[in-house]
C-alpha cells in the first residue's frame, strides 16, 4: 500500500481530538478527510483536512456512505461514540447487500477489527464482563433498571457506588452516590439523557440534532452501577491492529473538570496492569483502530481497576512519543505495512496540560508541556472559544442553568 494512506475521520460531536489527530496524520504523510457537522467544528478550521462532508442526523448512515464513496479511504477513524455505532450499523447493511457491499465490509473490518466484538464494545456491562473473564481487575458491577433496583443492590453492598448511562460521555451520564438511599430526583437526573426536553435543548443550543433522532427512535440507554473505588483516575489511549496493541500511552490524571469530567492535566506513567488489560481486551475482541480504557488506581494498593472503555479517539492520542507510545506512527505503519517510524518525542516532560482546558497559565504546573496547536493558530483560537459556547443563546442559558450543555 502507498506510504500516503487516505484517512477518513468521523465525528458527530464538536470535539477537538479529530482535528488534533489530523495534524499529526498529515505530518506523517496521510491525506485526511472528515465527515462532521457542517457548522462550528474544529475540523473545518484545520488546514490539513483536505475534504469535509456533512454528517447529517436525518440520515447518518447515508452521510457516512457518501463520504466513503467520495474518499475511498484506507481507514475510517471514529472520533465519537455515535460514529462508532453508525459504522457498526453501516457494516450490517453492507453485509446484507452481498457482493455489492463488500468494499464497505472490508473497510470497516480493517478500521475496527473483528465484527464479532462490535456489540460488546458499545455495552459497558458486557465489556466489563469480558474483561473479568480475561483476568482484568474490575469493580463489582451490576445492571440496574430503576431506583429500587439500585437501592436493593446498594443495601447488600453497603458501599458508595457510581452510576453510568450507556451512550453518554465526558462525565455527563455519570453520578457518584456516597450516601445511603436514592431520591427520585437523583434517578430522574440520571435518566434524563433520553428525555425530549434534553433533546430539544441540545438541538436549539448545541445545534446537535442527533439526540432528537435518538429520542424519536426510542433508543434505550442501559444503566450500570459500580462499586466506588477510592483512588486516582488514570487512563490509556491505544492503537491496535488485528488484535495486537501496537502503541499505548498511559497517564495518571492530576487535574480534571469535576470529579467525573475530562482530564485537564495528566502525567505519563508506565503501568503493567493497564497495559495488560489493553492487550487482553484487544486480543479477545480482535480490535483494530483507536480506543481508550479508563481506570482507578486504588488508594493504598495502587491496583488498576478498569471502569470503562471508549472505542474511539481519546486523549492524548495525537501526541507523539517514542516507539510504543506513538499512536500516529503506529497507525501509519499498520495501514501502510511500513516499519514503525523513528522516535519523535514531542516533549521530554512527563506532565501534559491539555489545551484549551488550561489556557490560563496559572492552571498549568511548572515545567509541563502545554498541548496548544501553535502551528494552527486558527484552530487554537477556535478551541479557546468553541461553538456553541460563543453564541448568545448559550450565554443566556448559562445565566439560568448551572450545568449548561457543553460540547466537551
Amino acid at each position: 500500500m502507498s506510504p500516503s494512506p487516505k484517512v477518513l475521520l468521523a465525528d458527530t460531536n464538536r470535539w477537538d481530538l479529530g482535528a488534533r489527530l489530523a495534524i499529526g496524520l498529515s505530518q506523517i504523510g496521510c491525506t485526511v478527510s472528515a465527515v462532521c457537522p457542517s457548522h462550528g467544528h474544529a475540523l473545518l478550521v484545520t488546514h490539513v483536512v483536505k475534504r469535509t462532508f456533512p454528517y447529517r442526523a436525518s440520515n447518518p448512515l447515508e452521510a457516512l456512505r457518501a463520504a466513503i464513496d467520495a474518499v475511498d479511504p484506507d481507514i475510517v477513524i471514529p472520533s465519537c461514540d455515535r460514529s462508532v455505532e453508525h459504522l457498526h450499523q453501516l457494516y450490517g447493511l453492507a453485509l446484507k447487500r452481498g457482493a455489492a457491499g463488500q468494499r464497505i465490509v472490508r473497510l470497516i473490518e480493517r478500521s475496527l477489527g473483528n465484527p464479532s466484538g462490535y456489540r460488546t464494545i458499545t455495552s459497558r456491562y458486557e465489556l466489563l464482563a469480558l474483561a473479568i473473564e480475561e483476568g482484568v481487575r474490575v469493580p463489582q458491577t451490576t445492571r440496574v433498571s430503576s431506583g429500587a433496583d439500585l437501592d436493593l443492590w446498594r443495601a447488600s453492598e453497603s458501599k458508595a457506588c457510581v452510576i453510568k448511562v450507556d451512550g453518554t460521555w465526558g462525565g455527563g451520564g455519570v453520578r457518584i452516590l456516597r450516601e445511603s438511599g436514592l431520591s427520585p430526583a437523583v434517578w430522574g437526573e440520571i435518566t434524563k439523557t433520553s428525555r425530549l426536553s434534553r433533546a430539544i435543548k441540545r438541538l436549539l443550543i448545541n445545534r446537535d440534532p442527533f439526540y432528537l433522532r435518538s429520542w424519536l427512535n426510542h433508543v434505550e440507554r442501559p444503566i450500570i452501577a459500580q462499586r466506588f473505588i477510592e483512588g486516582r483516575p488514570a487512563n490509556c489511549t491505544v492503537f491496535a491492529w488485528n488484535g495486537e496493541v501496537v502503541a499505548l500511552i498511559a497517564v495518571e490524571v492530576l487535574r480534571s473538570e469535576g470529579s467525573t469530567g475530562p482530564a485537564s492535566v495528566v502525567r505519563l506513567i508506565h503501568n503493567n496492569e493497564m497495559r495488560n488489560a489493553a492487550k487482553r481486551i484487544a486480543s479477545r475482541l480482535g480490535m483494530s483502530g483507536f480506543f481508550g480504557l479508563d481506570f482507578i488506581l486504588e488508594e493504598g494498593t495502587g491496583y488498576a481497576y478498569l471502569i470503562e472503555m471508549n472505542a474511539r479517539l481519546t486523549p492524548p492520542c495525537y501526541l507523539r512519543f517514542e516507539k510504543g507510545r506513538d499512536l500516529v506512527g503506529a497507525m501509519w505503519a499498520s495501514v501502510t505495512g511500513q516499519p514503525l517510524p523513528d522516535n519523535v518525542r514531542v516533549t521530554e516532560s512527563d506532565v501534559i496540560a491539555y489545551h484549551p482546558q488550561t489556557v490560563r497559565e496559572q492552571d498549568r504546573p511548572q515545567d509541563c508541556f502545554y498541548s496548544e496547536p501553535t502551528d494552527e493558530p486558527e484552530l487554537a483560537r477556535e478551541l479557546q472559544n468553541p461553538f456553541p459556547n460563543r453564541t448568545a443563546l448559550f450565554r443566556l442559558v448559562q445565566l439560568f442553568d448551572r450545568k449548561p450543555e457543553a460540547i466537551r
